[in-house]
């Protein structure tokens, strides 16, 4: 099997178990994955339960289609994302409820959504900011998500859901998924938690290299 190959299976099942644990629904949401000679990106109004590794849109370096299915309608966004952040090989946005719900409600702050909470989202998610409500594919909303894109792994679209991109297609549906937990687990507190305090985060970095 050729990399791209298992990047490509890689891509359909994330996707699968995505949609199996209800993290989206119906034709929402999409993955991408960079590629030596460009990236793999799922197809417009595509379900990510039933991904065919063989029609997932395949474009250039340039962002130009060049096999596969018509691209998602965010292929700029994704496109911004890889082009700010060298180290990012995967993304995935979902329009996860209870993410969701947190932009309706009222997130934390405009530059992080979420207080720090649980050690793992200091350790795999970090730093989360807001960016206002577009229409899905605004070209405004790609740009607001690359200026920040080289100092976060994610960004959180107020009633649309979250953008996370990593080291592959698995981390990043690993990080979103966390940050998915904690938004509940916010969500769900009365009274609030308190956040980590300076010295446990400072703890996190020192152990575990955390980026936060």
């Amino acid at each position: 099997m050729t990399e791209e190959s298992r990047i490509r299976e890689e891509i359909c099942a994330v996707g699968a178990s995505l949609y199996n644990r209800g993290y989206t629904v119906g034709a929402a949401g999409n993955i991408s994955a960079r590629l030596d000679d460009g990236w793999l990106i799922t197809p417009t109004d595509a379900c990510l339960g039933r991904l065919d590794p063989a029609a997932l849109s395949k474009v250039d370096a340039s962002g130009r289609h060049v096999s596969g299915d018509k691209p998602s309608k965010t292929l700029e966004l994704h496109r911004g994302i890889y082009q700010a952040s060298p180290a990012a090989r995967g993304i995935v946005h979902t329009h996860s409820t209870h993410l969701v719900s947190l932009t309706l409600a009222g997130v934390w702050r405009p530059d992080e959504v979420l207080p720090p909470i649980t050690p793992y989202q200091v350790m795999k998610v970090g730093r989360i900011p807001l960016i206002p409500y577009r229409r899905p594919g605004d070209p405004q909303a790609a740009a607001e998500v690359a200026a920040v894109a080289g100092d976060v792994r994610g960004a959180l679209f107020e009633r649309l859901g979250p953008v996370v991109w990593e080291r592959s297609v698995a981390h990043a549906s690993h990080a979103l998924e966390e940050l998915e937990e904690t938004a509940r687990l916010w969500l769900m507190s009365d009274p609030r938690p308190e956040p980590l305090s300076a010295a446990a985060i400072d703890e996190l970095r020192a152990a575990f290299g955390a980026r936060y």
